[in-house]
């Protein structure tokens, strides 16, 4: 599979949904971020520091409170994709290479440079372009363990992660897999915007509803077999908790074919050797598939994707960073759409302890899944934790 992946360089194929963001709605997009930003480091008390961490009340509230002064075009571009493929590339924020400055070295050092206001650039100033695409579409979220708990997350090669399996890597093919697949909050949309990509560098997308499979081999899947263990920016510590088998496959709204299939897949966290060896067979089909199916995004700068993190897998190809201020940059934003569901039996999963950042969900107002409210549970977070987590150097995406 990774001989096959990584020599997909196809540059938007028809394969996958394309929408155009109107010039004007994007400048709008924009001018309403710095006029944010400009708000809120003007502010006489002393606390634009703190906005910059994206952990500020008050820009929350700007977010939310104005969010809906953009054009109706931005909410119709930026809605869930809409074909089979799962996926969606929106096109485009107006942006330059040249008022962003180098690509730092890690996530951490990009957070430490947005906050500095003589370093940021216009860094900052697309993060909270990012929050307000993000509110625009749904609920955007982070999570405690990972990113230090920030909404905006920075996606780039780090010296030393080359080999992982992690969005901090580069020389390996980043496997296919479901946003934060071992959680039962994990995403049902995940926004990726271009800063940067000078090589090229492509992201893939397989859709669940394009593969073909065979009866028997979804009835394999959709029993639950094997747990999806957290991914390596988790950190570790999720030993303490039981690992409960999970479903790969099941469909959203019947028993049917893959019109409304539904998926969790992580292969790279998932104990395949635990499985008999009929599992096995469908998991392995169940790869080749999504092998088949495979279709390659290259953002440009300005560009987003979407993904449908209930419907597709993503991964990356491998490239050779040079850690020299030019390479790949992109911005990735956790979305929960509210009017999706989930499976009931998601209600009492433990999620390995992990927490969300939910500042946008109302207090009262949990998950619905299946119509049945989600208990509430320390893995449902309505703050922010500006706490550092050194394990959150790298993450999966």
């Amino acid at each position: 599979m990774k001989g096959v992946l990584s020599e997909r360089k196809t540059l938007h194929p028809l394969e996958i949904e394309r929408r155009e963001l109107p010039a004007a709605a994007g400048y709008a997009v924009r001018a309403l971020a710095r006029e944010i930003c400009i708000t809120l480091d003007s502010r006489p008390d002393g606390t634009a520091d703190v906005a910059r961490t994206l952990t500020d009340p008050a820009l929350l509230e700007q977010i939310d409170a104005r969010v809906g002064e953009l054009p109706d075009a931005v909410r119709v571009a930026i809605r869930p994709p809409a074909t089979t493929a799962g996926a969606t590339i929106v096109g485009k924020l107006p942006l330059t290479d040249a008022e962003f400055g180098p690509t730092p070295p890690s996530w951490v050092e990009a957070a430490r440079w947005s906050g500095e206001v003589e370093r940021r650039a216009n860094s900052f100033e697309l993060d909270i372009v990012m929050l307000l695409l993000a509110r625009s579409a749904g609920e955007p979220f982070g999570w405690q363990g990972q990113q230090g708990g920030r909404l905006v997350n920075n996606i780039v090669p780090s010296p030393g992660h080359e080999h992982e399996q992690s969005g901090a890597s580069s020389k390996t093919l980043l496997s296919p897999h479901t946003e934060d697949a071992f959680h039962p909050d994990r995403a049902n949309l995940l926004m990726l915007g271009c800063l940067r990509n000078p090589d090229n560098v492509g992201t893939t997308v397989s859709s669940v509803r394009r593969t073909d499979l065979s009866e028997d081999e979804r009835l394999l899947l959709r029993a639950p077999t094997l747990p999806i263990l957290p991914d390596v920016s988790y950190g570790t510590g999720h030993e303490r908790y039981s690992a409960a088998p999970l479903p790969t496959l099941w469909n959203a709204e019947s028993d049917g074919d893959t019109a409304d299939l539904t998926l969790r897949y992580d292969p790279a966290y998932t104990p395949l050797d635990a499985a008999d060896a009929e599992f096995r067979v469908a998991y392995a089909r169940l790869a080749a598939e999504l092998d088949r199916v495979c279709v390659t995004a290259v953002l440009t700068p300005g560009e987003l994707l979407l993904v449908d993190n209930d419907v597709a897998v993503h991964g990356r190809v491998p490239f050779t960073a040079r850690y020299d201020g030019t390479d790949r940059w992109l911005k990735r934003v956790n979305v929960r759409l509210p009017e999706r569901r989930r499976r009931a039996a998601e209600a009492d999963e433990n999620g390995y302890g992990q927490r969300i950042v939910a500042p946008f969900r109302a207090v009262g107002n949990p998950l619905a899944i299946d119509g049945i409210p989600a208990r509430a549970t320390a893995r449902t977070g309505v703050r922010l934790d500006t706490t550092q987590h050194d394990r959150g150097t790298v993450e999966h995406s």
